[in-house]
């Protein structure tokens, strides 16, 4: 499904004016719990819950098999295997590195402008989003919900938390581990903005401890929980936003003149 055939959807598309936020530091398994709660299909930017996925990492993912840059033979996106200095300069670092900070066009700034794009497409037709990111940058993150919700967006956080312990463990286990020095000043800044994201989304906000490790059946119980109680409410209920409400309203018009 491209582009345009979501964007037709409009008025009646399943979660119309809803924008969820997704935030968690480092080793927080924030996207095993994105993926968990909304039932997102690898290389497909549309949720079983119908949001559309506002996400850099699969638009990065998506370009690097564009390139060849899988392993030969395996087919595999082996990423964190790389040496330091190729993954620089194709990456370009982290969900967090700026637009061209290391002074070229990365494959990582590159999958940020189609992501950029994507998002403004879905924006001009008021489609559900489910919005990645850290969580590391408050005034950001504040000024995207207020951008969203001036046009008539309700805006809802999932934040994914986890024990500075547990990241330091999750982060040993993997093949491209962060200095411990780089994590912890990381987690120690996502930690101080719970409190902000609390006081800014008030009632739309939930957070999910994600530090215990749970078997299949456990984890399955625990995430159709919160999609239950939280998610598909926020979803399902109708749009509070008066600017919304007023969009919503307009479109109904229009189409009664077809």
């Amino acid at each position: 499904m491209n582009l345009t055939q979501l964007l037709t959807e409009g008025v009646f598309d399943k979660g119309i004016l809803k924008a969820v936020f997704m935030a968690g530091g480092p080793g927080s398994g924030k996207s095993y719990v994105a993926s968990q709660i909304f039932g997102i299909p690898k290389k497909v930017n549309v949720s079983v819950s119908g949001l559309k996925s506002v996400n850099s990492d699969t638009e990065f993912e998506a370009l690097l098999r564009k390139y060849g840059f899988e392993t030969f033979g395996t087919g595999k996106l082996e990423i964190d295997k790389w040496p330091d200095e190729v993954f620089k300069m194709v990456a370009g670092g982290d969900e967090d590195t700026p637009p061209g900070a290391h002074g070229t066009i990365t494959v990582r700034t590159r999958a940020k402008q189609l992501t950029k794009k994507r998002k403004k497409l879905y924006m001009q037709g008021r489609l559900g989003m489910i919005i990645d990111g850290t969580g590391h940058d408050y005034a950001k993150l504040k000024k995207e919900k207020e951008e969203l919700e001036k046009i008539g967006y309700d805006c809802y956080m999932v934040f994914v938390n986890t024990s500075l312990e547990v990241a330091h463990k999750r982060n040993e286990e993997r093949d491209r581990t962060l200095p411990k020095n780089i994590l912890e000043k990381s987690w120690k800044d996502v930690q101080a903005n719970i409190g902000k994201f609390q006081g800014l989304f008030g009632r739309n906000f939930v957070l999910v401890d994600n530090s215990k490790f749970l078997k299949p059946e456990q984890a399955q119980k625990k995430f159709s929980m919160i999609v239950k109680k939280y998610i598909d409410r926020f979803i399902t209920k109708p749009i509070k936003n008066r600017i919304g409400k007023a969009w919503v309203k307009h479109q109904l018009i229009l189409r009664s003149k077809k």
